[in-house]
Formats: C-alpha cells, sequence, structure tokens
C-alpha cells in the first residue's frame, strides 16, 4: 500500500552543490511543488545565475563544503533569509576516476574524502540539531549505485559513497520517533559532466538529473529511504545479493560494470576533472604557494 503524500508546499529546501546538474535540478523540482529554495556552491557566480534562472524562491549561497564553517554559514544565511530549513539535500560531490588505485595520486583520494565524506558529514552535523528542535526535517543524502558495490577504477569514489549509505542508514537508527527523516538516494550514471567519458553498462542506461530530482521530491513527499534510480537498480540489487560473490562479480562483468570507471574516455573528461581538482579553495591555495616559493 502507497504511504500518503505529504504536502511541501511553503517549506525550505537547502542544497549543496546546486549550481548545476542533479543539484539545480533538484532545485527546480522542489520550486514547482512551492517550496523555497537555497542553493549552495563553491562556483558562486554560476549559483547566482541559476538562481536568476530559476526565479524570485530561489536564492544563491557561497559554500565550500570542506569547511564547516562554511556549510553552518549557508545553512544560517538560508533560515535568515528564507526561514527554518525543512529539507536539506547533501548533493555536492565529485568523480574522480579511471586508474587504479594504486595509480591514483593521494591529492585526488584527499579530495574525495573531504567532499563526499566530510561535506556530507558536516552538513548533518550543521542542520540536524536544529531539526531536532522542530521535531521535523528530512535529510536527504546523495549517494551512489557505486556504494552498494566496489568497481575498477572508482576505488575511492566507491569507499566514500559506501560511507554515505552507511552513515545514512545509522541516521536513519538514531533519529526513528524523533520526527527528522532520512532518504539515501543511489543513482547510476547521471548524464552530467561528472560521468562525461564513462561507457554504460548493459542493460542499465545513463539517467538524466531530472530522474533523479523527481526521485528526490518522491522520496520527501512519500517517507522512502531507499532510493535507487532508476527503480528497477533495486531489483538487481536485490538479486545482486542472492548471489555467492563469484556470481556476483560474474554478473558484473556481463553487465560490463567493471569497465565502466575504469575504461573511461579520459580526453572527454579532461575539462570535469580539472575542475574536480580545483574545488577546495584551500588546496588550491596551498598549491598555488608552491608554485610561486623559489
Amino acid at each position: 500500500m502507497a504511504k500518503q503524500q505529504r504536502p511541501i508546499a511553503g517549506q525550505v529546501v537547502a542544497i549543496t552543490g546546486g549550481a548545476r546538474g542533479i543539484g539545480k535540478a533538484t532545485a527546480q523540482a522542489f520550486l514547482a511543488r512551492g517550496c523555497k529554495v537555497a542553493i549552495g556552491d563553491l562556483d558562486i557566480a554560476a549559483a547566482e545565475q541559476t538562481a536568476a534562472e530559476l526565479g524570485e524562491h530561489c536564492r544563491a549561497y557561497p559554500l565550500n563544503v570542506c569547511e564547516r564553517a562554511s556549510v553552518k554559514a549557508f545553512i544560517d544565511g538560508a533560515e535568515a533569509d528564507l526561514g527554518p530549513v525543512g529539507i536539506f539535500v547533501n548533493n555536492a560531490g565529485i568523480m574522480q576516476v579511471g586508474w587504479r588505485l594504486w595509480e591514483e595520486d593521494d591529492a585526488t583520494t584527499q579530495r574525495m574524502i573531504d567532499i563526499n565524506i566530510n561535506g556530507v558529514s558536516y552538513g548533518v552535523k550543521e542542520v540536524v540539531p536544529r531539526m531536532l528542535e522542530r521535531r521535523a526535517g528530512h535529510i536527504v543524502n546523495i549517494a551512489s549505485s557505486a556504494g552498494k558495490g566496489g568497481f575498477p577504477g572508482g576505488a575511492s569514489y566507491c569507499g566514500t559513497k559506501h560511507y554515505v549509505v552507511g552513515m545514512s542508514e545509522a541516521l536513519r537508527g538514531e533519529l526513528r520517533g524523533s520526527g527528522v527523516e532520512v532518504s539515501c538516494v543511489m543513482p547510476v550514471l547521471v548524464d552530467t559532466e561528472l560521468t562525461d567519458g564513462c561507457p554504460e553498462t548493459r542493460g542499465v542506461k545513463k539517467v538524466t538529473p531530472e530522474d533523479v530530482a523527481n526521485e528526490i521530491v518522491g522520496a520527501v513527499e512519500h517517507l522512502r529511504f531507499d532510493v535507487f534510480v532508476p527503480r528497477s537498480v533495486s531489483r538487481i540489487t536485490w538479486t545482486m545479493n542472492l548471489l555467492p560473490r563469484s556470481g556476483r562479480e560474474a554478473l558484473t562483468r556481463a553487465l560490463k560494470a567493471d569497465k565502466v570507471l575504469l575504461e573511461v574516455d579520459a580526453s572527454k573528461r579532461a575539462n570535469y576533472q580539472l575542475r574536480a581538482s580545483h574545488s577546495d579553495p584551500a588546496l588550491d591555495a596551498a598549491e598555488e604557494s608552491k608554485q610561486l616559493t623559489p
């Protein structure tokens, strides 16, 4: 029996990494439901452009999820301008893939940990106490179908998304009965610059940012925790869990899922990889300082 749809019109939604891709599509989807939306992004110029496109009920704020103080300032600003945040979408993340773990430089590994793990954790730590005071709220953590398995070429990325899945499971238990809900969103490859140059698997095509956004809104409206995009992935995951390891690995190879993060077209990913590698101003400043030092 389907859960009754909750009305969310008038709610304040805060979205990290909201300037483009899934974040932008999610902002648009919530606005269409009558919500007010705050988007935070490291690229404040892009965020402001997105907010201008989406209309008067969308505001843009600078945000570096690697710094807890910046996350707090983002939420403070959104609440001062729009009201208490009732829905928080931990969307900011990067995916740097295409090499085996021992070939991956330490700065790349650390950057994914800082953004994909610490950034999500900071969002939860800053917004949950506010929601608990009101005994109402909804946390949406954007993980990945990669958080349910490990795929060659993306060991660190998969590891960070395993964290998001596991943390979300634990958080759901910790918040049970509090009035604060949790959803964990696990899409396959999404047709954004983040997956440029990645081959598709057999039988599972890339989804659009709008597909993910609609499932996010639906999860909030219907209080769903496990959010697979597309939903058919839940059946694949369930089947994989029933198989012995040899069977799971054979099916992974048959679907060519073992190639999707390893055999990437580096030339098509060059622009994204460059932008992702400059996703922390503190790291950039340190690197620039090294270059200027005689």
